[in-house]
């Protein structure tokens, strides 16, 4: 079986764009193999901490970009890669994954098919097909990563 990891990623806002500020990985047992903060790259004007649980002393301290996205290549390369709206951790990462080896389920058929065609939020998902409360408050890297990696098992 092919290596299966589920990613998911925090940002925060710089002016008109989003900034990478957490970055968690698990694998298929659902153990973190990689969660970094990331130091922000320009001037944070929005830490979107009811989202994304960021908070200005959790990036203080945190890793350099190309740091993070050096160990985020290397973990995700030749993998099959899991996550929710995975363009946009793929964009904040700045990287790229070759479309066969991604398993997005914000476009997963039986998913959207269930919901009119249009994408079910990971919450609704993790709530419906898992039983799980996330994004309660704050959103978590690690539970969503999670919560993609159990909703692809589920239904691989």
């Amino acid at each position: 079986m092919s290596r299966v990891l589920a990613i998911d990623c925090e940002m925060v806002g710089s002016d008109n764009r989003s900034l990478l500020a957490r970055v968690t990985i698990v694998n298929v047992d659902g153990r973190v193999v990689l969660d970094e903060y990331v130091k922000p790259t320009a001037a944070i004007t929005d830490y979107r901490s009811c989202y994304s649980g960021i908070k200005k002393r959790y990036l203080e301290n945190g890793s350099d970009f190309s740091v993070v996205r050096n160990k985020v290549a290397n973990l995700i390369n030749g993998c099959i890669l899991v996550g929710y709206c995975l363009h946009f951790d793929l964009d904040a990462l700045n990287l790229s994954h070759p479309d066969f080896d991604r398993r997005d389920l914000a476009k997963f058929e039986p998913f959207i098919r269930a919901n009119g065609g249009q994408p079910v939020a990971l919450k609704t998902l993790a709530r419906n097909y898992l039983g799980r409360t996330i994004q309660d408050y704050e959103h978590d890297s690690a539970d969503d990563a999670k919560a993609c990696m159990d909703l692809y098992l589920f239904y691989r």
